[in-house]
């Protein structure tokens, strides 16, 4: 299909209308990127380089996108066949970078979303990583060990074709963890007979970095702490209120402790806990430990320590000053939205990838509230996984606190950037901080580099 120029769109809406005829089925990925649109659309018309070389219908257009069968034998010997994907959007500014989902909800919408978010997360770290995301719709629950390795051995050697650690490193997400990691490298090594570091979030004793788990959850606390600071205030005695209880949501947690605010809520899809005393770092050893059983309920917490356990819901109806949304996209709609700013919330910073609706987002902007968009706040992980390939090609190892120390640093540098694209004056206006800072720096790239 031929691509109009972007001199030739009479206007953003002319342009998103014909996305949207082209990619009606993706609806995930759409709201990605109307929402980078509408933060970059007048950059790019002031720039005479970016219209001629037609930047927003490149950027927009993934590099490769590579979907692939998995057939694998479960422990019964019966055959079982699920889709692998890897999205390899844009490599301008480094090798693809970016997660690896393992859910039963992956589709290509899904993650041409996650992989688009990534190209302007991976930029704002000031990282040489490009953006990319892959994974499949397998479902790890239930699985033994051993089915989960047949899985991981069947996906890699397909994906071994198309990653290499100057070309493409995945990493974990949703599903995939220190143990799906392990078995996707076994495997690539003994395709390849090399090894390198292809993978990123590997344990310790094998080429991964220190602070890798704790990086998302720790970073999104980072930011918070920073955009507080632009108002002059402290995230000691905040109450906060949080969203899921994996790995982000723990260690968010377990941070916000650490600074001395007071953490309230956890949840999962179940529902949510309220805790009005605050979750201590003894109540969050016992959620650990709780979810190192994947079946395992929030609502055993609320039963150990005497707590509500809402059912059905999210915690966005709980007074707090500080809302963290860590679990999935697109949890907090705008009534959420009202509720949380009704209450007195004035800090928003997303853990998770988009988890606020579009209303939701404009809502917290027309409030003039602190609200950090997910490519911004929770870009951590990804800092920290750059980081790890350092570390792999040097073969050095970072102790943790040297680690803690360059995750801070990076964050305040996002920071730093959403401030200077964002300022609007009366306010920081984050989310087009974010969605211009990231931008800039892929386009001149991609602009130096030809059309290609």
């Amino acid at each position: 299909m031929e691509i109009t120029s972007s001199m030739n769109y009479k206007s953003k809406q002319d342009f998103l209308d014909n996305v949207h005829s082209k990619f009606s089925n993706e609806k995930e990925f759409l709201q990605a990127v109307e929402e980078v649109i509408g933060s970059i659309w007048d950059t790019v018309q002031q720039s005479q380089d970016y219209l001629d070389g037609n930047i927003l219908d490149r950027i927009i257009t993934p590099e490769r996108v590579i979907i692939f069968r998995v057939p694998w034998l479960d422990d019964n010997g019966r055959v079982h066949v699920n889709l692998g994907y890897r999205i390899q959007f844009n490599s301008a500014i480094g090798p693809y970078k970016g997660g690896l989902r393992f859910h039963p909800k992956v589709n290509l919408g899904v993650l041409k979303f996650l992989a688009f978010e990534q190209i302007f997360k991976n930029s704002l770290t000031g990282l040489n990583l490009g953006g990319g995301k892959g994974g499949s719709d397998f479902d790890p629950k239930g699985k033994s060990d051993n089915e989960i390795m047949k899985f991981c051995q069947s996906f890699m050697t397909e994906l071994s074709r198309h990653i290499g650690h100057n070309t493409d490193v995945p990493a974990g997400d949703i599903g995939v963890g220190g143990r799906e990691i392990g078995f996707m490298f076994g495997q690539y090594k003994r395709i390849k007979n090399e090894f390198t570091g292809v993978l990123t979030g590997k344990k310790t004793d094998w080429g991964g970095s220190l602070i890798r788990p704790e990086a998302t959850g720790y970073g999104t606390v980072y930011f918070v702490e920073e955009m507080l600071k632009t108002r002059n205030e402290s995230i000691s005695g905040k109450v906060a209120t949080i969203s899921g209880s994996g790995n982000v949501a723990q260690f968010a947690c377990e941070k916000l402790i650490q600074l001395g605010a007071k953490p309230v809520t956890l949840s999962d899809s179940s529902g949510y806990i309220y805790d009005p005393e605050g979750i201590t770092s003894e109540k969050l050893e016992f959620v650990k430990k709780l979810k190192e059983n994947s079946s395992a309920r929030i609502s055993e917490y609320a039963k150990k320590y005497n707590v509500d356990f809402i059912e059905g819901k999210t915690p966005w109806e709980v007074k707090c000053d500080i809302a963290l949304p860590c679990a999935t996209q697109n949890e907090l709609n705008e009534d959420d939205a009202k509720a949380l700013t009704e209450n007195g919330c004035f800090v928003v910073a997303e853990g998770a990838n988009m988890p606020s609706t579009t209303e939701a987002v404009e809502h917290f902007i027309k409030e003039k509230i602190l609200f950090g968009p997910g490519k911004a706040a929770n870009a951590g992980g990804v800092a920290v996984s750059g980081i790890e390939m350092s570390q792999n090609s040097t073969r050095m190892h970072l102790s943790s606190e040297e680690v803690d120390n360059l995750l801070k640093g990076i964050m305040t540098r996002i920071h730093t950037t959403c401030v200077q694209y964002g300022d609007k004056g009366d306010f920081i206006n984050y989310v087009d901080g974010a969605n211009i800072g990231g931008f800039v720096r892929v386009a001149d790239s991609m602009i130096d580099q030809g059309i290609v």
